[in-house]
């Protein structure tokens, strides 16, 4: 097994850091320190913290994504795949002690002035919303509703990772997927 390099540490490390205890609450020296590396490999890779941000959340994101169509390439009914999506929200938050979405984190803790984050963060948002947009116009015919239906399956989403972190408790995610699974035809 190949060790990870220089570059893969930070990003693993800060990561792990960013995820822990939010993008205001890590500095660069900790990381730095936490990843085994130089001060000068930290900025050959990452010119600042916040393009190392970027990175993390593009990371994250990447594999998102790579789920996400995967199970949109999948056969089964849109109904099966948004209760697989939820329960895999149930998992991930159980599995991280209930810290939520690292994006919506991310966004409530880091500086006023990190474009290049919130465009991460908007970027993320938006390809979920789309994911479940398509999902629901495999099912409802008519694009409006569709998308409307979309839109409600992202925001049930989006609270039930919220409450889930806010009262570390999967309730609110089971009852977001039993509303989710509702909204689409059978």
């Amino acid at each position: 097994m190949r060790k990870p390099n220089a570059k893969d540490r930070i990003l693993e490390t800060a990561g792990a850091l960013f995820f822990q205890r939010g993008y205001s609450g890590v500095g660069i020296n900790e990381i730095i320190e936490k990843a085994g590396t130089a001060k000068a490999s930290f900025y050959q890779y990452y010119p600042s913290k916040e393009s190392l941000c970027e990175a993390w959340l593009r990371a994250l994101h990447d594999q998102s994504e790579n789920y996400r169509r995967v199970l949109l390439e999948e056969p089964g009914p849109s109904r099966e795949k948004v209760a697989r999506y939820f329960d895999r929200l149930g998992k991930f938050l159980v599995e991280s002690d209930f810290r939520g979405c690292p994006y919506s984190n991310t966004g409530a803790l880091s500086e006023a002035n990190c474009p290049g984050i919130a465009e991460q963060i908007r970027e993320h948002k938006e390809a979920t919303r789309n994911f479940f947009r398509i999902l629901a116009s495999r099912s409802i015919d008519e694009h409006a509703k569709a998308d409307e239906t979309g839109d409600r399956i992202f925001v049930l989403y989006s609270g039930a990772t919220a409450e889930s972190q806010n009262l570390k408790e999967l309730w609110p995610v089971t009852v977001a997927r039993s509303a989710a699974v509702d909204l689409l035809p059978i």
